[in-house]
């Protein structure tokens, strides 16, 4: 069970912030700590069922308000990877608009050759469109000739 005080000060503060803060995350970060600061011994599996949340998720919360106070659990810090693709942006959208690629295979190997990275067909169609190149329609148009070609080989036979 992890020990943390809380001052009165940091009470009235998750009290307020709990319900005031704009992004609901936070919210909820507030609200497990005001219930854990409340002098009731609730246990962590009550504070748990009530906030919502996992028993882990409540012992991060302990640890975050532990590190830095009211003011550390008020940081959002979601995960957003960023593409390796992203440092040749400039290289693969020069390519990509002078030599428009016919399919997304074709894509995914002129990005690999360009770049040295490797990835799958629907990643690579994901990056493209936020380049905004659009790949060539292709297709086959009948040819005419082919038709008189035809007819005249049936006359001679």
């Amino acid at each position: 069970m992890i020990q943390t005080k809380i001052t009165k000060a940091q009470k009235k503060q998750l009290h307020f912030e709990r319900y005031n803060h704009p992004h609901p995350h936070v919210q909820k970060k507030m609200e497990v700590l005001y219930l854990k600061s409340i002098d009731w011994d609730l246990s962590h599996e009550l504070i748990c069922e009530i906030a919502g949340v996992t028993p882990n998720t409540m012992r991060a919360y302990l640890k975050q308000f532990n590190e830095g106070g009211v003011e550390k659990l008020k940081e959002i810090n979601f995960y957003h990877p960023e593409s390796e693709l992203k440092e040749h942006i400039g290289t693969i959208e020069k390519y990509l608009h002078d030599n428009p690629p016919a399919t997304i295979a074709e894509a995914s190997y002129m990005i690999e050759k360009l770049t040295g990275v490797k990835r799958g067909l629907t990643q690579t169609g994901i990056f493209i469109k936020s380049l905004g190149v659009k790949l060539r329609k292709v297709g086959t148009i009948p040819a005419k000739a082919l038709d008189e070609a035809k007819k005249k080989s049936k006359k001679i036979f």
